[in-house]
């Protein structure tokens, strides 16, 4: 870390470092250009892993399953379902007709494959469509006694308490068979309420027929009640020209107030990731990244132990410490999605006759997107603040340090003020010649008897000894030339002496003022 950020940390520097400009100034070029390296090698995982591809597929894919309207009704796509009407007409017309392509535009069959479906003709449906419902019991919540006569059914929002578990309907397929939901699969966020997996699940069939079939009997029996809280729609693709997977989640929430909002989630990845020789690149900055952590992490360790608590009471220690936090965390996201990918990814390209759940896969690794996101944001900041400090550290250091005498101005202003007024005043005879003031008897009893109390004189006495060293250390006829940076202590210092010479100005600024107004009474 540089010298500025240790005077920062309020930690000691070493005693007696002499060394030249050139030095110091290529000692922190090569911190910030290490810093730098580090922050190109996180841009690389940050954006290398990011590609337009991914804008352009999620945006055919939102167009073809949101925008589409139903045949013969322009204003019934997904986005616009209000009622369950409306979501029967959407899943037997835009979702039926996106999902199942085996034909080109002549009709012409194109494919004779396990899956055979083929969306733009480019992207591959893995496995089969699921749609899953989740539901509430019935007395959830109580109907006012006056008003039982009217409604005696209550179906409160969802929660997991209120869920219903029972089987309903026909109680002969899965779908109208409550599935318990897995522990290990992540919850949806929705509009009105947050929904764990599990819930009536139906897969679709590889015939557009057999699927459509499907649907009206659903449709006639029933399978939407009131106690109906959010119904999902999950399915994945995979396009093998630019290697990525887009797992596709459709929304339908029906709160307790009734109607139907609708919510949606693309999410397009890239899970199979060492494939082309720039993978390779980014999995050798991956390891970069590793190495650069560990440093970094050494280095924090070190200054815990060489300030302790000090450490604690800088706000820009705590960002880093955080910055810490948050590359740990990316790398523990990173390996979990690894892993995980690496686990499951085969079995779920084998079980084309099932339903593939990428959704998994998917969610992580976006949490892992976001943390990364999160990272480089604080390590630009970091990276500022480095620079800022370094640069006005150095800027102070150069000018205390040059090779000329400087004239002290605010001190002889101070000094020439109250002189002036005291000859004004007439209570100081004036003097012609500076040297004959310095010689005319002792300073301190000449302050005692001009009416300066002993907490003046001694700040004055401090301010004196200041000055003489500093003097002394850098600006003697013996070391005119020699260059020799100032310390930090001397730096504080050279702080404390403009303190009280600011604050001696503002004394004598306001004792000439009440002899002014004083004078100005007299008649």
């Amino acid at each position: 870390m540089a010298e500025a950020s240790r005077w920062h940390r309020g930690g000691t520097p070493k005693p007696n470092l002499h060394y030249s400009k050139e030095v110091e100034i290529r000692t922190t070029l090569q911190e910030l250009a290490l810093y730098f390296i580090f922050l190109i090698n996180l841009c690389i995982l940050t954006f290398g892993m990011v590609n337009p591809h991914m804008y352009y597929l999620n945006k055919v894919m939102s167009s073809l399953f949101l925008d589409t309207s139903a045949p013969g009704d322009e204003r019934t796509n997904f986005k616009s379902i209000r009622s369950i009407t409306d979501f029967w007409k959407f899943m037997e017309g835009p979702l039926l007709e996106g999902l199942y392509w085996d034909a080109w535009y002549t009709n012409k069959t194109l494919y004779d494959l396990k899956n055979s479906s083929r969306i733009y003709y480019e992207n591959i449906l893995l496995g089969v469509p699921r749609v899953r419902q989740l539901k509430v019991r019935n007395n959830t919540c109580k109907v006012y006694s006056s008003l039982q006569s009217l409604m005696d059914e209550c179906y409160d929002r969802y929660t997991s308490k209120n869920e219903d578990l029972a089987d309903f309907g026909l109680q002969v397929e899965t779908e109208w068979k409550y599935a318990p939901p897995d522990s290990t699969s992540p919850w949806h966020w929705g509009f009105v309420g947050v929904y764990r997996n599990g819930g009536f699940i139906f897969t679709l069939s590889k015939s557009k027929s057999e699927t459509k079939n499907k649907f009206i009997d659903l449709q006639l029996n029933s399978w939407i009640t009131r106690g109906t809280r959010v119904i999902f729609i999950d399915f994945s693709l995979y396009n093998a020209n630019v290697n990525l997977f887009c797992i596709i989640r459709l929304v339908a929430e029906f709160p307790a107030t009734g109607g139907i909002i609708t919510s949606w989630q693309f999410y397009s990845v890239k899970l199979l990731r060492y494939v082309s020789y720039y993978d390779y690149i980014i999995a050798s900055c991956e390891i970069t990244f590793c190495i650069f952590l560990i440093v970094f992490t050494t280095q924090e360790g070190q200054k815990i132990r060489e300030f302790k608590s000090a450490y604690f009471k800088s706000v820009w220690n705590w960002l880093e410490l955080l910055l810490l936090v948050l590359c740990f965390l990316t790398v523990s996201f990173n390996i979990y999605c690894n892993v995980q990918i690496f686990l499951l990814l085969g079995d779920l390209l084998k079980n084309t006759d099932q339903y593939s759940d990428f959704y998994f896969l998917a969610y992580w690794h976006t949490y892992y997107n976001n943390i990364i996101a999160v990272t480089i944001f604080f390590a630009w900041i970091k990276n500022m603040f480095l620079a800022i400090i370094n640069d006005t550290y150095s800027e102070v250091k150069a000018d205390y340090s040059i090779g000329r005498r400087p004239d002290f101005e605010l001190g002889k202003m101070i000094k020439k003020s109250y002189y002036n007024a005291l000859e004004k005043l007439k209570l100081k005879k004036p003097e012609e010649d500076e040297d004959k003031k310095k010689k005319g008897g002792d300073l301190v009893e000449r302050a005692r008897r001009e009416g300066f109390d002993e907490n003046e004189i001694e700040s004055a006495k401090q301010m004196k000894k200041w000055k003489d060293r500093l003097e002394k250390k850098y600006y003697s006829a013996e070391i005119q030339d020699d260059y020799q940076p100032v310390t930090q202590q001397e730096f504080r210092e050279l702080f404390l002496y403009a303190v009280e010479l600011e604050k001696e100005l503002h004394y004598v600024s306001l004792k000439l003022n009440r002899v002014m107004r004083k004078i100005s009474t007299l008649p």
